[in-house]
C-alpha cells in the first residue's frame, strides 16, 4: 500500500539533504554544515559555526538584507556590516534610490556624489530598513501535520498561512524581532526565519554616478566591468541597543560582528563566498513554462519597455532636473528591460529548453512507477500552458504598458479612493484631518519625481502602442474610444485630458483637496482611464486563472517528483529573498571561440573607455589625475595596477546585489554587482562553465574613499587587512 503523499513527502525532506556541485546552488543557511568538505576542497578555512550559529558571533550577524517598511521581508538588495559603528557596504545601485532622493540641482548628490565627513552629516531615509537574519528553522513537520491531500489549493493555502502565522506569532513573543514562514520546493519544504529589523538607516556616501554607474546600459551585463558600484550607510538604533525609528537620539549600531577589509588581493582560483538575500528563480520550471517566458514575458516586456525608455532618456538628457526626478525609476526600468533581451539570448544559445525536456523525459519514466497524479502532472502543465497563452499576452500589454507604464493614471486611480472615503468622514474629525494628512504626504512623495510634459508624452507613446499591439478582444474599451474620437491622435486625448484633470499637476491637486468633490473625481480623465486599464487587467487574470486552475499544484507535484528522483543529489530551493550562501572560485571564461575573458580589470580600462561625448562613460577629472599620477597607495596589486573588478563563478540573481565577496577566511574582498549577459539563463539553468558574478574589488572602492574623496573617517573606521 502507498503511502499518503503529504506522509511520505516529510520522510523525504527530513532525509539528509541533497547538495550539488559547489558552483551551483544558492544554500540555506543552517544546512551549510552539509556542505564542509566540499567548501574546503575549494578552499574555505572556516568552520561551519563561523557561517551561521545562533548562539555565537558568526557571518550571518554581519549580512543585511535592505528593504522597506512596508514589506520588510522582501529585500530589494544585500549590504554588509564593516565597522563596530554599523557602517555598511552595498552596491551604488541598490543606494540610488535614496541618493536621488537627497539630490536637488543645487546639491546634485547623483552627479556630484556625496560623502559623510562626520556622523552629524549623515542622511536619514525614512522607509529604508535593514534585517539582519537571527535565527532559521526547519518548521516543514509542523506545516505538513495542517495539511492533507483532499484540500484544494485555496484550502490548502489557507491553512498554510494559519499556521505560518502561529508559528511567527509564537517565535516573536517577548522579543523585538519579526518572524515569517517561508516555502522552498514550491510548497514542498517550510522554514521560520527570525530577523532584526532596523528602521533607521542614513547615508553615509556614495562616488559619483559617473564611477557608480559607469558604462551605464551599455555595460550594464556585461563583462569585462570597471563600474565602482557600491555606496555607503549606517545602521542606528534607539540608546539601548533596539530598532527604532528615526531620531537624533539614536546612536550607532554596536554589531555582534564585522566583516574585516582585506586588500592583500585576488587571485585567479581563490576561494569565494558570497551571502546575501537572492530575490527570485526560477529553475524548476518546465519546458513549456520557460516558452512561455521566452515568446511573452521576456519578449513582450522588452518590447514595450523599450517604447518609454526612448521617451524618458531623451526628456533626462534634455533637462538635469527631469534627470534627477526620474534618474531611480529609468535605472529600475531598463535594468529587467536589457535583462528581458539578454536572458533570452543565453537561453537560445544555451539551448535551455531542450535541458528542460530531456529532464522531462527522464521525470516522466521516474512517474511511470508512482501514484497517478504523477503521471499526467507534465502533460496538465503543457494543457494549461497552451491554453492560457492569448490572456498571458494580454496581461503583459495591460502590465507593462498601462499600469506600470505611465505613472499618473494609476496613481490617480489610488488617490481617488482616498478622497472618496475622506468625502465619507464628520468634516474637521480627528479622522478627516489624519486621512488628509497621509493623502498629502503620498502627493508629495509623487509630485516630487513627477514632470507633467514627460507624463503627458509617456501616457500618449504607451496608450497608442498598446492599442495597436494587444489583441483586440483584450484591449480595453476606453483605448478603442481615443483612438476613434481623436482619430489615432492620442496626444491630442493627453492633452485634452490634462486640461480637465485635477491630478494633471501639484497645484491642481492641492486646489482641489481644498473642497474635494468624491462625484467629480469619479469622472476625472485620469481616473477613468487608471480604473478601466485595471479592469482590464483583472478581466483577464481571471482568464488565466480560469485557464489553469491546477498550475500552483502541478508545479509543486512536478518539484515533488524532481527531489525525489534526483536520490542524493544536491539541489537547492529557489531564491525566494531569503538569506542565502554560494561559494565557489575566482576564475576567467571563455564566451566563445577565441575569446578569453581575464578574471579581473583595472583602472586603465575605465581610461580605455572614456568618451566625453557619452554620459555612460565620462571620466571625473579628479579621477584621471590619479590615474595620470599613477597615486594608488596602498590599494595597487603587485604589478603596480588598480584592481577595479573581478569575477567568480558563484551563484547569485537580483537581491545578491551588494552581497559581500569573502575569501577564504570571511573577510570582504568584493561587492557583488552584476552578472554575464553569456549565462544570463541562470536563473532558469546555472550553467556551470560560464555563469560568472561580477564583483566589485575592495582596493578599487577604498581607493575612491580614501584617495578620491578624502573621507579619511571612514578609513579609519574598518578594519583593513593589508
Amino acid at each position: 500500500m502507498k503511502m499518503k503523499f503529504w506522509a511520505l513527502a516529510l520522510g523525504m525532506l527530513m532525509l539528509t539533504p541533497r547538495f550539488a556541485k559547489a558552483d551551483e546552488g544558492m544554500w540555506l543557511l543552517s544546512l551549510i554544515g552539509k556542505n564542509y568538505s566540499d567548501m574546503q576542497e575549494k578552499g574555505f578555512k572556516l568552520t561551519a559555526d563561523d557561517i551561521y550559529n545562533i548562539n555565537q558571533s558568526c557571518i550571518k550577524d554581519a549580512i543585511v538584507g535592505l528593504g522597506n517598511a512596508g514589506s520588510p521581508f522582501w529585500h530589494f538588495c544585500t549590504a554588509e556590516i564593516v565597522s563596530d559603528k554599523g557602517l555598511l557596504t552595498t552596491n551604488h545601485h541598490c543606494g540610488y534610490g535614496q541618493i536621488q532622493e537627497h539630490s536637488t540641482v543645487e546639491h546634485d548628490y547623483l552627479r556630484d556624489g556625496f560623502w559623510a565627513y562626520s556622523m552629524e552629516e549623515e542622511l536619514p531615509n525614512p522607509g529604508l530598513t535593514a534585517s539582519i537574519l537571527v535565527r532559521m528553522e526547519d518548521v516543514t513537520a509542523e506545516v505538513l501535520a495542517a495539511l492533507n491531500d483532499n484540500m484544494s489549493e485555496a484550502e490548502r493555502n489557507k491553512a498554510i498561512a494559519e499556521v505560518s502565522k502561529q508559528i511567527s506569532e509564537k517565535a516573536k513573543q517577548g522579543t523585538n524581532y519579526e518572524a515569517a514562514v517561508k516555502n522552498m520546493f514550491n510548497g514542498n519544504q517550510f522554514f521560520l526565519f527570525v530577523h532584526n529589523i532596523y528602521k533607521d538607516v542614513r547615508l553615509v556616501g556614495a562616488p559619483p554616478s559617473s564611477m557608480g554607474k559607469f558604462g551605464g546600459d551599455t555595460d550594464n551585463w556585461m563583462w569585462p566591468r570597471h563600474t565602482a558600484d557600491f555606496s555607503m550607510f549606517r545602521i542606528y538604533t534607539a540608546p539601548d541597543g533596539t530598532p527604532a525609528e528615526y531620531s537624533k537620539d539614536n546612536v550607532p549600531l554596536k554589531p555582534k560582528h564585522h566583516l574585516p577589509v582585506n586588500i592583500k588581493g585576488v587571485e585567479q582560483n581563490d576561494f569565494a563566498m558570497i551571502m546575501g538575500f537572492p530575490g527570485t528563480t526560477d529553475r524548476f520550471v518546465s519546458s513549456y513554462g520557460l516558452e512561455e517566458i521566452i515568446d511573452i514575458t521576456n519578449k513582450l516586456r522588452y518590447e514595450i519597455r523599450t517604447q518609454k525608455i526612448n521617451v524618458w532618456k531623451a526628456a533626462m538628457e534634455a533637462d538635469q532636473a527631469v534627470k534627477i526626478k526620474y534618474a531611480s525609476k529609468y535605472a529600475s526600468c531598463s535594468n529587467y528591460w536589457k535583462y528581458s533581451n539578454e536572458q533570452n539570448k543565453a537561453l537560445k544559445a544555451l539551448n535551455t529548453v531542450g535541458v528542460k525536456q530531456e529532464i522531462e523525459k527522464r521525470y516522466n519514466e521516474w512517474a511511470k512507477g508512482q501514484d497517478a497524479k504523477y503521471q499526467n502532472v507534465l502533460s496538465e502543465i503543457e494543457r494549461m500552458v497552451a491554453a492560457r497563452k492569448p490572456y498571458m499576452s494580454a496581461r503583459t500589454y495591460l502590465a507593462e504598458g498601462l499600469l506600470s507604464g505611465p505613472e499618473l493614471p494609476m496613481f490617480a486611480l489610488n488617490m481617488s479612493i482616498g478622497i472618496e472615503s475622506l468625502a465619507k468622514l464628520p468634516e474637521g474629525s480627528d479622522e478627516a484631518k489624519a486621512a488628509k494628512e497621509r493623502l498629502l504626504k503620498e502627493i508629495k512623495t509623487f509630485y516630487k519625481d513627477y514632470d507633467q510634459a514627460l507624463e503627458e508624452k509617456t501616457i500618449a507613446t504607451m496608450y497608442a502602442y498598446v492599442y495597436k499591439n494587444i489583441e483586440a478582444e483584450y484591449c480595453p474599451e476606453f483605448l478603442a474610444e481615443i483612438n476613434k474620437k481623436y482619430k489615432g491622435d492620442f496626444t491630442k486625448y493627453v492633452q485634452d485630458a490634462f486640461k480637465k484633470s485635477v491630478f494633471a499637476n501639484e497645484a491642481a491637486i492641492m486646489k482641489f483637496l481644498e473642497k474635494p468633490n468624491a462625484k467629480k473625481i469619479i469622472k476625472d480623465p485620469m481616473v477613468l482611464a487608471g480604473a478601466e486599464s485595471y479592469q482590464a487587467y483583472i478581466a483577464v487574470a481571471k482568464k488565466i486563472k480560469t485557464a489553469a486552475p491546477d498550475m500552483e499544484k502541478m508545479q509543486r507535484l512536478f518539484v515533488y517528483g524532481l527531489l525525489d528522483m534526483n536520490g542524493d543529489k544536491a539541489i537547492a530551493p529557489d531564491a525566494n529573498s531569503t538569506i542565502r550562501c554560494t561559494y565557489g572560485n575566482c576564475l576567467p571564461y571563455e564566451p566563445r571561440d577565441g575569446v578569453y575573458y581575464s578574471y579581473y580589470t583595472t583602472l586603465d580600462g575605465v581610461m580605455e573607455k572614456e568618451d566625453p561625448t557619452n554620459s555612460e562613460f565620462i571620466v571625473p577629472a579628479k579621477l584621471k589625475e590619479l590615474w595620470m599620477a599613477k597615486d594608488y597607495g596602498r590599494y595597487a596589486n603587485a604589478k603596480g595596477e588598480l584592481p577595479t573588478c573581478f569575477i567568480t563563478n558563484n551563484d547569485i540573481t537580483g537581491g545578491n546585489s551588494g552581497s559581500p565577496v569573502m575569501n577564504a577566511e570571511g573577510h570582504l574582498i568584493g561587492l557583488a554587482f552584476d552578472g554575464n549577459s553569456e549565462a544570463m539563463s541562470g536563473d532558469i539553468d546555472f550553467e556551470e562553465n560560464m555563469q560568472r558574478c561580477i564583483n566589485l574589488d575592495v582596493r578599487y572602492m577604498l581607493f575612491i574613499i580614501d584617495k578620491f574623496a578624502g573621507a579619511k573617517n571612514l578609513i579609519n573606521e574598518m578594519t583593513i587587512i593589508e
